[in-house]
């Protein structure tokens, strides 16, 4: 008791528990976790958003030009099925593998002809070169779908982004076998870690795949998630490209449709995504069937197929169909289309979306069959003269075809496998030999137009013997291709028959510096020389810049620019290029067509009578070239075609552009014909200002029957024409210096000549 007598009253203190202070502990963690986690969160978030309302990566949807369809055109089943899913304006009718008829939908009435909608070609990335073929979920097959979520995660559909059970297996998994064998990620984790995040492994970046994984589940359906995992998810490689999204996988293994894949083709996509480069089907055919079968085993046990369906996929084999419908040789076209585009974008603001090509599908499939045909009949070739190269060195080839008239640029390859070599030999510099040569002539007949003494015709007589150039402190003493020499001949003549030493005389009639003015004006580079060596085309130029001089011939004495891209619209669909043709006047329109006629009596009687012989009918005029490759260049009113083929490293092909190149540009011409839109060809049209007469092609007069028959007919331009006519001509044949012949024309004096016998010699090339 105290003082007072009171009770002495102690008063305790209850302390806390130890749980209480754990859990004070964890809720101030976890506060703090959330508030140190919110703003990156919501910086990853903005950065997502603004990825999602773009396009894919930054892709480039890549399109074909309208195809025209008409009546009496080719069409197989599946350009008949595209046709009628790009368009429900008309109905397309086909008769034994032909259009039959067009009718329009609306109104019921027939007509002649419909342009098809672009079709997609690719939707690439410069970032990381790789090419895509975006799909729709609606466009996903079931057994696809199915497929993948076998493959990768089969509840991705009932969970909301993290699958637990999924990863307490997996973690069990691993601890059980002490190494890592089970992957927890499902398609939503992957889709945010293949689109924002870097590859490295760190918990950083687990953190922002969570984070990212929640914020995706929370702002798209899992439809749109599911849809754009199969549009970026990586499967493999296509060349120097890398194959994004089941789309792109579809025509680069199966040549189809993603819409029209079967089960084994399914099994075998979904299977890639778990190593797509280890599983390449092309290089590992085992490995790609063996994980097909996997997921077909999951497929039964998630009860997606039934048994049945099971054994016969196992079975199956696996299908491929290497780089058939890849658009691999059209990726040559592709690629200068994005370095265009590129150029033409720099000015735009936005982001561009979609680029519309000039690409004819049509005839870009004919150019890649011409070539695959005409590089073989020229590896025979070479294997028959013992040329073949060594450790399978290959010769190449180029060829790019479009339309004289709008520079509109409808097929290239730009050489015979794209994915073993990106070089684009159509960009690449070769002396061009002989398909040069309408320059020097098209110098020549400028003389009508500006003066010239004396003023040169297709009648002009020049003398084809054995000569020595003087050509600066050198001297120069050029051969025929076969050591034989015509004598005098006319220009038409000696164009025909590709005369070297009869086309530097005209050469030098003309001078060499007009001759290198001509070829400037048509778009020929700087490196061209006045030499004597410039008349048979010792100078380097790219195919590109041949088909684009012969616009020249082709469109009137215009010179057009060649043109990739047809028009440009940027990720909003707003269009901000359109191409328009960009013609510059060049020649004279009675220049021009003079050399169209000079150019189709190649064709008819010259080194270029194989076309004909081959059986290719349409009024066309063209060159062969030959250097140590082999070139031809011609065109008919509607389409405009170079072909070149030789060494990469410049060794001797040994074939002359005859035999070479020529066959590969009659085949793509015969393809291109059966289409309306290229075989409707015309014959070439005089202008005004031009006549026409009949002249001795050995002396360049007017034809008389005294000279033997009706002579050869040329056009002139007015004024110009010869007026004498011949006198009879007797032929006298005399040995050449370097071992050949000369063939001279000579009057007539009644009397027989006594021709001695031309020297032997050994050759085993043909004329040109």
């Amino acid at each position: 008791m105290d003082a007072a007598g009171g009770e002495n009253k102690q008063v305790t203190e209850i302390a806390p528990q130890p749980w209480v202070k754990v859990a004070s502990i964890i809720a101030a963690a976890v506060l703090l976790a959330i508030g140190l986690l919110a703003i990156p969160y919501f910086r990853l978030a903005h950065r997502v958003d603004q990825q999602l309302s773009g396009s894919l990566v930054n892709s480039v949807n890549y399109y074909s030009a309208p195809e025209f369809v008409a009546v009496g055109d080719p069409l197989s089943p599946a350009d008949l099925a595209a046709a009628e899913r790009s368009t429900s304006a008309v109905e397309i009718h086909v008769a034994n593998g032909r259009v039959s008829s067009i009718t329009n939908a609306a109104t019921g009435r027939s007509q002649l002809s419909f342009d098809l909608a672009p079709r997609l070609l690719t939707s690439m990335s410069e970032q990381d070169r790789a090419k895509r073929m975006p799909v729709h979920f609606a466009d996903l097959p079931p057994v696809l779908v199915h497929a993948i979520l076998s493959a990768e995660d089969k509840r991705f559909f009932e969970h909301s982004g993290f699958d637990l059970r999924r990863a307490v297996k997996a973690m069990y998994v691993d601890l059980r076998e002490r190494r890592k064998e089970q992957g927890a990620s499902t398609i939503t984790m992957q889709l945010a870690r293949n689109l924002w995040l870097r590859r490295e492994k760190s918990w950083e970046r687990k953190v922002k795949e969570a984070m990212i994984t929640v914020h995706l589940e929370h702002r798209l359906t899992k439809q749109q998630i599911f849809e754009r995992y199969c549009n970026l998810v990586y499967l493999g490689g296509d060349g120097a490209f890398g194959i994004n999204g089941v789309g792109e996988a579809a025509q680069a293994y199966f040549n189809t449709d993603v819409r029209r894949l079967d089960l084994p083709e399914a099994a075998t996509i979904a299977g890639l995504i778990q190593r797509p480069v280890y599983l390449n089907p092309f290089r590992y055919p085992a490995r790609a069937v063996e994980r097909r079968n996997i997921v077909l085993r999951r497929m039964f046990d998630n009860k997606f197929i039934t048994g049945e369906q099971y054994s016969a996929a196992l079975s199956a084999p696996l299908g491929l169909h290497a780089g058939a419908a890849s658009f691999s040789e059209s990726q040559y076209f592709i690629d200068a289309a994005a370095k265009e585009a590129a150029k033409k974008s720099e000015s735009h603001e936005y982001e561009t979306g979609a680029v519309y090509t000039t690409l004819d599908l049509r005839l870009q499939q004919a150019a890649e069959q011409a070539v695959a045909d005409g590089m073989q009949l020229v590896d025979k070739q070479l294997a028959a003269r013992h040329k073949s190269a060594p450790q399978g060195r290959r010769p190449q080839v180029a060829l790019i075809a479009l339309d004289p008239h709008t520079g509109e640029i409808k097929a290239l390859c730009g050489g015979r496998d794209y994915a073993a070599s990106q070089l684009d030999r159509v960009f690449a510099k070769r002396p061009p030999g002989s398909v040069f040569k309408p320059f020097v002539y098209t110098a020549a007949l400028n003389t009508a137009i500006n003066g010239g003494n004396p003023v040169l015709t297709p009648a002009t007589v020049v003398d084809d013997s054995p000569t020595t150039f003087d050509a600066g402190n050198q001297t120069y003493s050029p051969s025929n291709f076969d050591h034989e020499f015509m004598g005098d001949v006319t220009l038409r003549t000696a164009l025909a028959h590709s005369l070297n030493v009869a086309t530097i005389k005209v050469g030098q009639m003309v001078g060499f510096k007009n001759v290198v003015a001509v070829a400037r004006e048509a778009g020929m580079n700087d490196d061209i020389r006045a030499t004597p060596a410039v008349a048979i085309g010792a100078y380097q130029v790219t195919p590109f810049e041949i088909a684009r001089a012969y616009t020249v011939f082709a469109n009137g004495g215009n010179l057009v620019q060649p043109a990739f891209i047809a028009q440009m619209r940027d990720s909003s669909g707003e269009m901000f290029y359109r191409q328009a043709p960009r013609t510059t006047r060049v020649l004279d329109p009675r220049v021009a067509f003079l050399m169209v006629d000079m150019l189709q009596e190649v064709m008819r009687s010259g080194t270029a009578a194989g076309v004909r012989a081959r059986g290719f009918r349409l009024p066309a005029a063209g060159k062969t070239g030959t250097s140590h490759d082999g070139w031809f260049a011609g065109f008919t009113s509607q389409l405009l075609v170079v072909v070149w083929v030789g060494f990469d490293d410049y060794t001797d092909l040994g074939l002359e552009g005859a035999q070479s190149a020529l066959p590969i540009w009659t085949e793509f011409m015969a393809q291109a014909a059966r289409y309306r839109q290229y075989g409707d060809a015309k014959p070439f049209q005089p202008p005004q200002g031009v006549t026409q007469v009949a002249i001795d092609p050995k002396t360049g007069e007017l034809a008389s029957p005294a000279c033997g028959g009706a002579g050869m007919t040329s056009y002139f331009i007015d004024g110009t024409q010869p007026e004498t006519p011949c006198t009879p001509q007797e032929v006298e044949i005399t040995p050449a210096g370097d071992g050949g012949v000369i063939e001279r024309s000579i009057p007539s004096t009644g009397v027989a000549l006594a021709a001695p016998q031309p020297p032997s010699a050994e050759s085993t090339d043909p004329p040109r």
